[in-house]
């Protein structure tokens, strides 16, 4: 069993990167005009809870792949879902749309609960379960205020 995913880290790495330029771009940061705290820790846990989990293999919590062609499946549906996520950065950089807002925070929801279900990781099924509700609630409330 292996402890490490590097296929995780560099789908992390990758969905990382146009939030990172955002960033540098933006200094001032995101605003977020919705105050929830409870959802936000929800959010931040599930965040951190799909980085981890998607990296690191917990013995007894993760059970791999069924097949090598379930890894297959899961190798290309992630490539897929990650190009389309920074092709939707890059087209709407610049705009706050709800369109934009629902899709960068569905797509990675997507990415988190498929990789949980198809690597069969306990722990990044629970976290990416967390995670889903609470950013899409966020990114979809802070487009329409």
């Amino acid at each position: 069993m292996e402890w490490i995913n590097i296929f995780g880290a560099v789908f992390i790495a990758v969905i990382m990167v146009p939030n990172i330029i955002f960033t540098l771009k933006y200094k001032d940061g995101f605003e977020n005009k919705w105050n929830n705290k409870g959802v936000e820790v929800v959010e931040q846990i599930g965040r951190f809870g799909c980085f981890g989990f998607m990296v690191v293999n917990i013995p007894g919590t993760w059970f791999g792949w069924w097949s090598d062609e379930a890894f297959a499946i899961y190798l290309i549906a992630n490539v897929v879902l990650i190009i389309l996520y920074c092709v939707i950065w890059i087209i709407c950089f610049r705009n706050n749309t709800i369109f934009k807002a629902l899709t960068l925070s569905i797509i990675p929801s997507v990415i988190f609960i498929f990789s949980g279900i198809m690597s069969r990781s306990v722990l990044l099924i629970v976290a990416s379960l967390l995670f889903a509700p609470a950013h899409i609630l966020i990114s979809y409330k802070n487009a329409k205020y």
